[in-house]
């Protein structure tokens, strides 16, 4: 089986992270790989690393000539039998170069993440378009939500696979230790957030929620750790911080090389996100064995049962979400608890190599079905 991932990644995420985990699996199926992507990127550099052939090309907008031609060359010459799309441009890539291209290729489109705005009328054509075979979502709640700008028709082609992660004998180890670094007690409890600064992720409801913990119920043994790429918003939520007297009680640290290597650190790690097609800390979480506190978004409710391997929230609920907390730091047990069963779950669904075993799965079922063009 040949199959061509695209992607039209210029900075590197989490959804590029997934592409080399799906590189290193799918060979144990005796899948070829081929990657179309742009040069000198990150993601081209990556992959050069990987058992792949990268075809790579010059930035050019999507629905240009240079990207069309080149797209059904490859496609063509190759003898692909399936095209993986794993970026929104590379729909349109793919969508235009076959409307006058005519690849009769069997497509598979990888959706991961939640639209805040409406989707325009050209969104709802691609996403609609007819060749599209699959589309993979990477939680029921992204399946749902995606659902919602597909006619029925096409609603048939959505399926869920979970992203994974790989199972490692040594895990990354951090540049520092948190508490030593920022000079924090042993005996202060210690909350974690891994979040860039976005709106998606709802970070004004995360300083509502400190301050809920040492202002309204007096705790004041408490600190939070936030790290993520500072935005355009970061100035207002320190100035939230300082506004709300919590300049003491939480630490904004801007981007953390191997960010997710310090979870172990955390007493509880919190996710205060309002949409998320994952999110991917929350597994990350999981494999860490992080104790979690999260809004329902995303795979939350797939994987966290509320008081049986963590705790969950409705969105924009800052008030649950300290009390939830506050559970967790007086009851220690619970860390334990909730940790156990929420790697037992991760070693089902969520592992690397499951994720591979899983895409496979979609790619043989397209395989076995009648191509229509």
């Amino acid at each position: 089986m040949r199959v061509l991932h695209v992607s039209g990644a210029r900075s590197w995420g989490v959804n590029e992270q997934q592409l080399m985990y799906l590189m290193d699996e799918l060979p144990a199926f005796n899948v070829t790989q081929k990657l179309f992507c742009f040069e000198n990127t990150r993601l081209e550099e990556e992959a050069s690393k990987k058992d792949v052939e990268i075809l790579s090309v010059p930035y050019c907008k999507p629905y240009s000539s240079e990207y069309r031609n080149e797209l059904s060359r490859i496609v063509k010459e190759n003898k692909i039998n399936i095209i993986h799309l794993h970026t929104s441009d590379a729909v349109t890539g793919y969508v235009v170069a076959d409307l006058l291209k005519k690849l009769k290729t069997r497509t598979l489109f990888a959706r991961k993440g939640i639209r805040g705005k409406k989707t325009s009328l050209l969104s709802k054509y691609k996403y609609n378009y007819r060749n599209i075979d699959t589309i993979l979502c990477i939680s029921e709640y992204v399946k749902t939500h995606f659902g919602k700008i597909l006619s029925d028709r096409n609603k048939e082609k959505l399926v869920v696979v979970y992203n994974g992660i790989k199972v490692q004998d040594s895990r990354p180890e951090p540049d520092f230790q948190l508490r030593e670094k920022y000079q924090i007690p042993d005996d202060v409890f210690l909350l974690g957030s891994i979040a860039n600064h976005t709106a998606a992720k709802d970070l004004g409801v995360l300083i509502e929620t400190i301050n809920k913990i040492v202002h309204e119920h007096g705790i004041k043994d408490i600190r939070l750790i936030q790290m993520g790429d500072f935005s355009k918003l970061t100035p207002g939520f320190k100035s939230m911080i300082a506004e709300k007297k919590l300049e003491e009680y939480i630490i904004m640290t801007d981007f953390q090389k191997n960010a997710f290597s310090f979870l172990p650190q955390f007493d509880t790690f919190v996710v205060t996100s309002e949409r998320e097609g994952g999110p991917s800390s929350l597994v990350e979480a999981l494999y860490y064995k992080a104790p979690i506190v999260s809004t329902r978004v995303g795979v939350v409710d797939e994987v966290i049962e509320d008081g049986v391997n963590g705790y969950s929230v409705p969105i924009k609920s800052p008030g649950l979400m300290a009390e939830k907390i506050l559970k967790i730091k007086n009851n220690p047990a619970l860390k334990i608890q909730f940790a156990d069963k929420s790697y037992r779950i991760f070693l089902q669904k969520f592992t690397a190599e499951r994720y591979g075993e899983a895409t496979f799965a979609v790619y043989k079922d397209m395989m076995q079905k009648e191509l229509h063009r």
